[in-house]
């Protein structure tokens, strides 16, 4: 009988490298959010893969960037200690952008820590081929890459040789997570984030970056339905009828979304309410870090 692998698995990369879109390609379901806009991700989610007797816990994490606001430096420290947590560490970079300065800064990081990584250039739907072979030397160069694999995360192109691979590297051990289960985020966490994921989607202003999702209510119905109330909270008065829209328009588009998403994910019907509240300083509260299961820095 062929032992059983499991390895906890964490993919940095710079903001948009394509971190959440890789993660739930390989774990076959929706676990992050995603969007065009950098910075989506706040927090570290497990994704969940098996490839054979192999478990990959999947740790996506938010993009490393220099850190300005309280934030920002508890999401890249989520970053950091994904990595260092990890049995294997995985740098993404975007094929087009290639070793850029917050890439640069990753790589060094891990080198000024003694780690080995898997390098894994994505978006390769996007660059022509002969753009790649140049990243791959610059990879080689850097030193602390074990492989290269060239993947979109988008199409799939080269993904699944890229898992089969970290399924053969992953050391022996027991499963951490029951075979069918695809993320370790909490339901209500996944109904705020999934709120949030149409905000990013919709709004094309800054305003995402200045709001946040919270889920109040949470009612399992007779029917088999859940009834869920989320908070959109915003940081200034001006940023609520942006979040509104005329007569209601905006809040209803993002809520009719996020609850066709959430029954797809849940696999039940959903009644979701969404109200609109300005909290000028939810980026300051400790609890609304606890909510994003990000770390409280002073």
């Amino acid at each position: 009988m062929t032992a059983r692998r499991c390895a906890l698995v964490a993919i940095l990369g710079a903001p948009n490298a394509g971190k959440s879109t890789l993660v739930n390609r390989l774990v076959g379901g929706k676990v992050s959010i995603v969007s065009p806009k950098v910075q989506t991700t706040r927090s570290r989610v497990l994704g969940i893969a098996i490839r054979g007797e192999t478990q990959l816990v999947l740790v996506d994490t938010p993009g490393i960037f220099p850190p300005k606001r309280r934030l920002e430096r508890a999401m890249v420290m989520a970053a950091w200690a994904g990595a260092e947590d990890a049995d294997l560490v995985v740098v993404l970079v975007d094929a087009a952008r290639g070793f850029d300065e917050d890439t640069t800064r990753i790589v060094d990081g891990l080198a000024a820590a003694d780690r080995r990584a898997v390098l894994a250039l994505n978006k390769i739907d996007r660059v022509p081929r002969e753009r790649l072979l140049p990243l791959a030397a610059e990879a080689d160069r850097r030193g602390i890459f074990d492989a290269v694999f060239m993947l979109s995360g988008l199409t799939g192109d080269g993904v699944e040789d890229f898992a089969l691979h970290l399924a053969q590297v992953a050391p022996e051990g027991p499963w951490l997570f029951p075979e069918d289960q695809l993320s370790d985020m909490p339901e209500r966490l996944l109904a705020a984030e999934l709120v949030r994921e149409q905000i990013f989607l919709q709004l094309h202003q800054e305003l995402p970056y200045g709001a946040t999702v919270e889920t109040e209510q949470w009612e399992e119905r007779p029917d088999g339905s859940v009834r869920i109330e989320c908070v959109i909270h915003v940081a200034r008065d001006s940023h609520k009828p942006i979040v509104l829209g005329a007569g209601g328009a905006r809040v209803r588009s993002i809520g009719a979304a996020a609850r066709a998403e959430l029954q797809r994910v849940l696999d039940r019907p959903v009644h979701l309410f969404l109200q609109v509240r300005v909290t000028a300083d939810w980026s300051e509260d400790r609890a609304r870090y606890e909510a994003m299961r990000l770390d409280w820095e002073p």
